[in-house]
């Protein structure tokens, strides 16, 4: 896709959605559009419309906790006909639900659901907005940057109780001591970033 393809798409949809549109910006050679909470199903009815964008790829969200608005949930667009990806996103917080989009996309269903489930944002007027990922009575949402790595309940099969259980992690995220420096630990012959601290093999082969 040339710089010139997206940047007279830039300009259509500058032109069709007015107000609508809070910015536009190319990151890394893709157009992003940034709208309003409230606009996105008009904003995305225009687009499948008026510019011929009529698949949905996939719904997302970032999480930013130091921002008011911490979540970001980003749709990425395709038009097969013109051969152009676009990136939409907005912004949202823990209790500001986003309008649903399945009217427009009905394969936003899941996806919609997995942003919930895995970020907690809520979505209005969906019409099935539950887990999908994590399991029945599940806590939190694992995503989002304040959830530990250790997560809240561990799972087992308990063989006296023929049923499989839930228990709280035992071990804290305080006390997790991780080490990152040595993913391959040095179990290749080219050492690799990351691999600094690790023994390289054939070193130790011509020293022995």
């Amino acid at each position: 896709m040339t710089l010139e393809k997206l940047a007279a798409l830039q300009t259509q949809i500058t032109e069709l959605l007015g107000d609508r549109q809070k910015s536009s910006e190319f990151i890394y050679g893709e157009l992003i559009v940034t709208v309003p909470r409230d606009a996105v199903v008009s904003v995305l009815v225009s687009l499948r419309d008026k510019l011929g964008f009529e698949s949905i790829m996939d719904v997302t969200a970032v999480d930013y906790p130091e921002r008011p608005e911490r979540f970001e949930v980003v749709y990425n667009l395709i038009s097969l006909t013109r051969n152009l990806r676009l990136r939409v996103k907005l912004s949202t917080d823990e209790q500001q639900p986003v309008p649903s989009v399945v009217s427009v996309y009905p394969a936003a269903n899941w996806f919609e659901r997995e942003v919930y489930d895995l970020y907690g944002v809520l979505f209005s007027s969906h019409p099935d907005l539950r887990r999908i990922m994590t399991d029945y009575g599940f806590e939190g949402h694992p995503l989002r940057k304040d959830f530990p790595l250790t997560g809240y309940v561990e799972v087992r099969y308990d063989d006296a109780q023929k049923r499989v259980i839930y228990e709280p992690v035992k071990l804290t995220q305080d006390f997790r001591n991780f080490d990152a420096l040595s993913p391959w630990e040095g179990m290749t012959n080219v050492q690799l970033p990351g691999d600094e601290k690790a023994a390289n093999p054939v070193k130790l082969m011509k020293k022995a």
